[in-house]
Parts: C-alpha cells; structure tokens; sequence
C-alpha cells in the first residue's frame, strides 16, 4: 500500500471555494489560505441555523502503544456517510508539531481515510497554534515586565507610570512560557539570570502549546466577545497577600484577543474523497478537554446533516470531559456514542501480554488467540457501558486489522452486543476509504435515530470534593478519591472564593480506567490520588493531577523527524 503521503498526493482534490460552494457557504465568508484550504468567518454561525444536524462522538476502548485509529475512524465515518447520501462533515484538532516530529510523523488520519493536503494539515496549516503561541508567550513577557518595573522603581512606581501596584509575588507565578515542540530541556529552568537589567530571577518552565489553558479557551470560545471575556479572567500569578492577578488586571488580555481574532475561525480542508472537514484549536486531552472546538462543531452542525467529531483517549477520559466540560458549557449533546475498538488492542487490555516499545510483538497479536481476546472484551465492555451512562445510544466500530481472523470479527461483534451496544459494525476505512466505512455509517444512522436522553455525571451545585469522588466513583468505578494536603487546602480555598460551580477536569494516566498504567483491563478496588488541583478560571474548569503528568513532552531516541526532508523538487518526504 502507498505510503499516507503519497496516497494525499494522489487524492482528487477540490478547490476551497469549490468545497465551500457545495456546503452553501458564500463567497464572502471564506478566506482562503491557498488553494486547499481557507478560513471560514465566525458570521457564519449567525447565518447557519443552529444545531439542525446530528452530533457523533467518536472514543475508543483503553488506549495502547499498538494504536486504535479513533482519528481514521472519524474521519473514515464523516466519509462513509456521504458514501451512503448522508451528507457529513468531520470536525478534529489541529496535530501538534511535537508529536508530528517526534513520534507520529503526522496526524491527519491515515490511509484512504485522512486529511489533505496531509502536509499543510500536519505543519503549521494556518498558523492558529503559532498566533496562539504569541499569545500566551505575551501574557509571560508582560508578567516579568511589570514585576522587573515595579521592583526597580520601588514606591516611585505608581507615581513615574500612574499604574497601581500588583505587587507580583515572584514565587507565585502560575503562568509559563509555551512552545509548539518536544523539549525537555525547557521544563524546569530560571530566567533573569545575568545583570539585573536582564529581569527577576526566577524559576520558570514551558509547556507544549497544546497545554496552554490559551488552547482550551480557544476551543472551548462560543465566539469573539466571549473569548475576550474568558481571556480577562485568566489568572496569571497571585500577589504578595495571595490574590490572583489577572489577564484583565495586567491589561494585557486585549492584546492577547487581538492576537487570537483569526485563529478563532475554523479551517475548511477536505479528506481523501473530498469530504469537507473543520479543523480547529487542539487542546491537551488531559489538564485540558482534549476536544475540537465548540465554533467548529457549532458551524459544521448547521452545514451537514451529520457531524463527526471525536473525544481524546478512551472514553473513561474523553466522554467525561466532552459532556462534562464541553457540552454543559456549549449545550452540545451527541445523539450517539461510536466505540472503536480492535482486535489487538483488546488483547493488549487482557493484562495478559507483555507488550513493550522496540519489542518484538507477542505471537498473539499476530495470530488467532481467542482466549485473550474474551479476557479483553471485559475491557469493551466496561467502555460500553461507561457511554451508555450518559444516556445515548452506543455504536461499537471494529477497526479491522489484516492479522484479524474472521473467528475473532465474530467474537469481537458478539461480545460488544452482549455488553449492550447499539449496533456493532466493521470499518475498513483505512484501506476502502468512504466505501469501508459504509457499514458503520449506516450503524450510525440507524443508532442516531434512536431516543435518547444526555446526562451529566454531576450537577453544577455539588462541590469539587464531592465532583472528585463522584468521577472516580461513577465515572471510573473506584472506591474514591485520596486527597493530598496541599490538595485539600486547594479545594478549601478554590470553595471559599466560589468556584465550587465549576467542572473538574481529571489528568490522569490514559493507559488505564484507573490512575494507574499498570492496571490493564477492568480495575476495581482502587483510589485515585489526588496530588493537587489547579483553577483555569477562563476555561471554566478545575483540574486535577492524579500522579505526574507530563505538559512538556521530550523527543526519543529514534524520533520522527530524522526521516523528515525534502526533495530536490521542493516534495516533503518522510511525513507519515
């Protein structure tokens, strides 16, 4: 089979203004970026009646190493519905250059089922993670510069600048710096070292652009005036009597919006069939929501009749933040739930295969074991019925691999029934494109049909203590939550100063339903630990850190970027 580059390359491709003349859109309300892809405007979403089409929400089983294609699937889906007459539009995150140059290659989808032209969608598209970049890195600098100023000039300040005092207390700086690259180099180190003309030194850290709470604003933005509103109300550092010093209180949250205007429009591309797609913002799917944007949903649903759009990691993590986060914010509600799901990657969650990078595969994964199999399903199972509590109708997509024998499909199938699925279908988007993904197309059309009711796993009253054991006791089926006492004064203090309203966010491992990587399959009988919280008052959520979690990737020993290059002709090769 072709590599996924040369598969793009070979794709018939549509025009942007094209594409968006077959979607209704006008002439004026496209800006496009070259020939294959263009901003659309946000008065689109006055003019596009609201929520007419049919929301899917993609998850997966526990994530593996051996990799699940929830992206493929989504995006195969959006293709399958047209296939079939339905017209679909897919809505996904913008890849990170960190991941692209240092493990995926790439992160358009795959296959007959990506995005094109897969090589702008994977380096820079627009620009959006670039101006988003800016943007928060300006809040950094204005941060240090009034502590620099107001240090140097002591009790002349007020006087020399006609500024109130914030009296920035340096050991309480919440905000970082970001970069848009793999570096772990950057995650701890101190700045203003030098002349004292160089700043106050300090202790500072990066995080990847994706981690930016400036991310999870973006994407969670119901338009302009509201990002400016969410971006003032960012808390950047706390004083020397332990307030918080705000975006707004800096006066550098306007600026930070002007840098933002374009990247708040969503971008129009299309996929292997010419399937349109919304690419937009691509928050962390840990300390953040890990979800496409409210605008791009919003936008798409008034333009298809369905909308396909996924959650981060498995849905122990990625329906949690979806409804809890997401939809009580937007309104947003899926009228169905699709679950991929492997063959192999069920057998990973048996807990019974020794699966290690650089290791040779074990021989179940490349032959018939059923009875690994049937110990993993328990792991489907338990996904299945995490959706179901939501309150909508589950879709289980097996995502068919070549090593598959028809036994395991069937057991697969059966077992996803029995555990209480909608429908379960085949997808082999990955090689068919629109016409493998027809099957769960039509499994789709048909579960979406169905009544459903949208529930949240908490209402907006409880406190975040009772938030916290509620997730890990509903939503993951622990025994509760063990708070650390800096976690417990967190809480304390976030409750004394009204934010109990506000969601929780849960950072956790993606690798297990439990806190604990280790723990493959179904675990029971555990606690979550609880470390610390942390307020992202512009997002609108809490998060919570159950363990070490990394905001700042580093780069492998064999990382993506060495096969990285590009030909006499002026041909990226190696992207994949």
């Amino acid at each position: 089979m072709l590599s996924d580059i040369e598969i793009s390359r070979q794709s018939p491709r549509l025009p942007v203004h094209a594409l968006a003349e077959r979607l209704a859109i006008p002439p004026h309300l496209l800006h496009p970026h070259g020939h294959y892809k263009g901003k659309l405007d946000l008065d689109l979403l006055k003019q596009a009646p609201m929520h007419a089409g049919k929301l899917v929400l993609v998850s997966a089983i526990t994530p593996t190493p051996l990799g699940e294609g929830k992206t493929v699937t989504t995006i195969g889906l959006a293709m399958g519905l047209n296939h079939i007459g339905h017209p679909g539009i897919a809505t996904i995150r913008q890849p990170s250059l960190g991941p692209v140059f240092g493990v995926k290659g790439g992160a358009a989808g795959g296959g007959m089922a990506q995005v094109v032209p897969m090589e702008e969608m994977n380096l820079h598209l627009t620009g959006d993670f670039h101006a988003l970049s800016a943007a928060h890195n300006l809040a950094a600098a204005a941060l240090d510069a009034r502590l620099f100023h107001e240090q140097k000039l002591g009790d002349q300040f007020t006087a020399r600048t006609g500024l109130t005092r914030l009296d920035i207390d340096p050991a309480n700086i919440l905000w970082p710096r970001t970069l848009d690259m793999n570096d772990r180099a950057l995650r701890h180190l101190t700045i203003g070292q030098g002349d004292p003309a160089d700043g106050v030194e300090r202790p500072d850290r990066f995080v990847i652009t994706a981690a930016s709470e400036l991310m999870a604003i973006l994407a969670l933005a119901s338009d302009l005036k509201d990002l400016r509103a969410r971006i003032g109300r960012i808390q950047l550092a706390l004083d020397l009597h332990g307030n918080p010093v705000t975006a707004e209180q800096l006066e550098v949250a306007g600026a930070m919006t002007v840098l933002l205007k374009d990247a708040l429009q969503p971008t129009l591309m299309q996929t292997t069939e010419q399937t349109p797609v919304l690419v937009h913002a691509g928050p962390f799917a840990n300390i953040a929501h890990g979800n496409s944007s409210v605008i791009a949903d919003r936008m798409a649903l008034g333009l298809a009749d369905y909308v396909v759009t996924e959650a981060g990691f498995g849905s122990d993590m990625g329906l949690e933040k979806f409804f809890n986060i997401k939809g009580r914010q937007s309104g947003l509600a899926p009228a169905c739930v699709v679950l991929v799901a492997t063959v192999r990657g069920l057998k990973a969650n048996s807990g019974l295969l020794d699966i290690r990078p650089g290791q040779p595969l074990p021989e179940s994964l490349l032959g018939e074991d059923l009875a690994t199999l049937r110990q993993g399903c328990a792991n489907l199972a338990w996904h299945i019925a995490n959706a179901r509590r939501y309150g909508v109708p589950v879709v289980v997509a097996i995502n068919r691999f070549p090593t598959d024998s028809e036994a395991e499909l069937a057991l697969l199938a059966q077992e996803a029934r029995q555990a209480g699925a909608q429908g379960v279908a085949l997808s082999q988007a990955f090689t068919q494109g629109g016409a493998g993904a027809a099957e769960l197309a039509r499994t789709v059309v048909s579960a979406c049909a169905q009544p459903s009711k949208p529930r949240l796993l908490y209402p907006d009253e409880m406190s975040l203590a009772a938030k916290l054991a509620t997730l890990v006791e509903c939503g993951y089926g622990g025994r509760g939550v063990t708070l650390s006492d800096k976690a417990r004064q967190q809480l304390a203090r976030l409750s004394a100063a009204g934010w109990d309203h506000l969601p929780i966010c849960m950072a956790k491992t993606p690798l297990s339903i439990s806190h604990d990587p280790a723990r493959k399959g179904v675990p029971t009988d555990f606690e979550v630990p609880v470390e610390e919280v942390k307020l992202c008052a512009g997002a609108g959520f809490v998060y919570a850190l159950a363990g070490p979690i990394m905001t700042m990737p580093g780069l492998g020993s064999l990382p993506a970027y060495r096969h990285i290059d590009i030909d006499d002709n002026g041909e990226i090769i190696g992207l994949s």
